[in-house]
């Protein structure tokens, strides 16, 4: 019997309803991963529009070469209107190729402000615009609520919002883990300060994930350090995040800062190049890390919105409004430029500056959850609120 067929046999039953809740049950080895780029790439230099004129008429200093063979800083074509940045080439093209990477471009939030974190609360928060917001309620913590056996964990430093609110989720900063400066005894000693209070519960759990995590990655230190590491360590963090995901978690969140390009960008070479290239090599050693898992894995890289599709005087960009969006995975129906698309000119600019969003962050994510974890209508709407799911087959 397949997940589907066990989820409707269940409900049919009413032995899967949880305090007048239909609870999803995904297969133990569905994965989720978000990555959240801080600071706003620049969409239209990554997912390249080199069938528009307008790209290289607004951009003249910023714009990466058309495709062509004999150039290794032009781009590369993903069908006759968008190219890839050179960047990719060796790391996420190949998963294009192999129909395991999805390109959503025209995507985002209504927010307009153009304030990275105004933007990034609002993804983050996943709540409808408008209204009141609860910080205390992440769209991902709602997530974890509607499923049942998820392991989730934020590869931060601090909590993000995005996993705020219900149960206590693990956060620990993957690149700076070191042997654990408390040891087992003081660990024990602090863990009996807090006993028979609410946070005991969350004290344990801290302490218990530090040790384990520290352990995942010392076990295979030497494994892990094999091959190039980029200066601002993704690299090597992505591994052990794939470790991670492939050995204990199911339901991951990591954020990857220094997006914000006002100048000196670079086009086929240059500043916003090397991060790109970091970010594709950090991604293609997660996808051989997860390794047997990764047909069972989704990951989905986003930010918080594009960037101005017009250079500016300081040869960088500014806040912009419409992003692309990544799918990539396993079992992804990718090898293509997915949601609805207009032709990149500047009658289609939104406010005669930006990429328009034509698909809503909210009903692209709702649709791969939807499709990755069977979860129905009224699950959907408790982990997006007001929120209509986009079935862009993505999965």
């Amino acid at each position: 019997m397949n997940r589907r067929d066990l989820i409707r046999a269940s409900a049919a039953l009413g032995l899967s309803t949880v305090a007048g809740r239909v609870w999803a049950a995904p297969r133990a080895d569905a994965r989720l991963l978000v990555v959240f780029l801080r600071g706003a790439y620049d969409a239209a230099n990554v997912v390249i529009p080199t069938g528009s004129e307008f790209y290289y008429h607004a951009r003249p200093n910023l714009a990466v070469a058309r495709p062509d063979p004999a150039d290794p800083k032009a781009a590369s074509a993903l069908d006759v209107d968008w190219s890839l940045h050179p960047a990719l080439r060796d790391t996420i093209l190949p998963l294009y190729a192999k129909g395991q990477a999805a390109f959503v471009p025209f995507a985002g939030t209504d927010d307009l402000t153009r304030s990275h974190f105004e933007t990034q609360d609002t993804i983050e928060l996943g709540q409808t615009i408008g209204g009141s917001r609860d910080y205390n309620s992440g769209f991902m913590a709602r997530l974890a609520a509607e499923l049942t056996r998820v392991r989730p964990i934020a590869f931060t430093d601090q909590m993000p919002l995005i996993f705020r609110g219900g149960d206590a989720v693990p956060n620990i900063n993957i690149a700076g883990v070191g042997k654990p400066g408390i040891d087992d005894r003081q660990a024990k000693l602090i863990a009996a300060m807090y006993r028979g209070t609410n946070l005991a519960g969350a004290v344990a759990e801290g302490f218990r994930v530090r040790e384990q995590v520290y352990h995942a990655i010392s076990d295979h230190a030497d494994q892990a350090d094999r091959g190039a590491v980029s200066p601002k360590g993704f690299e090597l963090s992505a591994r052990r995040i794939g470790r991670l995901m492939r050995e204990t978690f199911n339901l991951g969140f990591v954020d990857v800062g220094g997006w914000d390009t006002h100048v000196n960008q670079g086009a086929g070479t240059g500043y916003l190049a090397d991060r790109m290239g970091e970010l594709g090599r950090g991604l293609a050693g997660f996808v051989e890390e997860i390794g047997p898992s990764w047909p069972d894995t989704v990951v989905v890289v986003l930010s918080e919105f594009g960037r101005t599709f017009r250079e500016n005087g300081n040869r960088g960009t500014d806040h912009g409004h419409g992003s692309a969006y990544w799918v990539l995975g396993g079992g992804v129906r990718g090898g293509r430029i997915a949601g609805p698309q207009v032709r990149m000119d500047e009658a289609h600019l939104s406010q005669n500056r930006d990429c328009p969003v034509l698909t809503d962050y909210r009903s692209l994510l709702g649709g791969v959850i939807q499709r990755l974890y069977g979860l129905d209508q009224t699950s959907l709407n408790r982990v997006f609120p007001g929120g209509h799911p986009a079935d862009l087959a993505l999965i």
